[in-house]
């Protein structure tokens, strides 16, 4: 199996995807960007500084010409604009200029907030990706989308910037929890349903190795997760169109996942938006009851709840009116024309919104 991918914009080769079972070939991978003479900051949260900052400070210091690091608190709830300015901060004070780079360490609130801040310090400087957990390696590192939380609106500031490289350590799995892991899950079988009906019935026929975190099955899995993202990706990197397709069961689920106070894991709330996608599709006749079965065992195999209790379906319904996937006041909808065949629906009806709510809503 190739460990690299080429993400490519307009033909043009952009930045690589690198997978590993370790950190012995990061080195080689950054020197590469040419950083010998420029300034590298470590972003990481709290979390994840304790287990790999040491780790790979250690590896980067002798790539560039000085090394620092800026640790926030672990949480969604610091992914805002103040950790942001901390950051811009640390940055000034450490001298760093356009020339200079930044390295996500971590999961998806350290890569989309590090992200942000490049794509914004300086009017813009390069970054690194290092994903640490199974959502941010098959999902927020690839693909140049960033972003904070404004309140309770979940990345309304953000911006496109593409990051140098993404080096991902499948061997970091093995510190991470297992309901962080599970939610990882949830976007990758999100992949399968909307690209691939092969590698979706592949992830319910080889969840054994899966679940026990083979590094062969791990690869594999993440590889042909990240080749379904890296081709929607480069065929429409702003979103104008068919990347919209990645965001399958997210309307719902993002909306699920606010009225939780963002208590509830993301792949989680993804996988009951997931389950709701499907019973509109199921509804309107473009896939089966057998269907229907099958993506909820498959979501129980990776212990995904199928259902959620103590939120009201039209206070659900409320909060996708301020879903960044609106346009021109519709709901960008992604429905299933057939299991591996996702398409955008304008149509969406708030009565079918909450029919399907209903039946994922105790």
């Amino acid at each position: 199996m190739d460990k690299r991918l080429t993400v490519h914009r307009d033909g043009v080769p952009i930045y690589d995807i690198v997978l590993s079972g370790s950190f012995d070939e990061l080195a080689d991978e950054v020197s590469r960007l040419d950083v010998g003479c420029r300034r590298l900051c470590i972003v990481t949260d709290s979390n994840v500084a304790a287990l790999y900052l040491e780790t790979v400070s250690d590896i980067l210091k002798d790539c560039c010409r000085s090394l620092t690091s800026f640790v926030f608190h672990a949480g969604e709830e610091y992914k805002n604009l103040d950790t942001v300015r901390d950051l811009y901060l640390h940055l000034i004070g450490s001298q760093f200029d356009r020339k200079d780079m930044l390295v996500a360490l971590g999961g998806g609130v350290v890569g989309d907030l590090c992200g942000y801040a490049a794509a914004t310090y300086l009017r813009g400087i390069s970054f690194i990706q290092i994903p640490t957990t199974l959502l941010s390696q098959v999902d927020s590192s690839i693909g140049g989308k960033t972003g904070v939380d404004v309140d309770a609106y979940k990345n309304m500031v953000g911006a496109f910037h593409m990051p140098a490289l993404v080096y991902t350590n499948v061997s970091t799995l093995k510190t991470l929890p297992p309901v962080q892991y599970s939610s990882g899950m949830g976007e990758i079988i999100k992949h399968g349903l909307i690209r691939d009906i092969g590698y979706y019935e592949w992830l319910g026929a080889n969840r054994d190795q899966i679940l026990r975190k083979d590094e062969a099955a791990c690869m594999a899995m993440i590889r042909r997760s990240d080749e379904i993202k890296q081709q929607i990706v480069e065929a429409d990197p702003t979103e104008k169109g068919e990347r919209a397709l990645l965001n399958l069961g997210h309307t719902l689920g993002h909306a699920i996942e606010k009225m939780a106070d963002f208590t509830l894991p993301h792949g989680h709330c993804v996988g009951l938006g997931l389950l709701a996608a499907a019973e509109i599709s199921r509804a309107r006749r473009w896939i089966g009851e057998e269907d229907i079965i099958r993506l909820k065992n498959l979501l129980m195999d990776y212990d995904i709840p199928v259902s959620v209790s103590g939120q009201d379906a039209d206070a659900v319904l409320a909060a996708t009116k301020n879903d960044k996937k609106m346009d021109g006041g519709k709901i960008r909808f992604i429905l299933l024309r057939s299991v591996g065949d996702a398409v955008i629906d304008k149509t969406v009806t708030d009565d079918e919104m909450r029919a399907a709510l209903n039946t994922i809503l105790l």
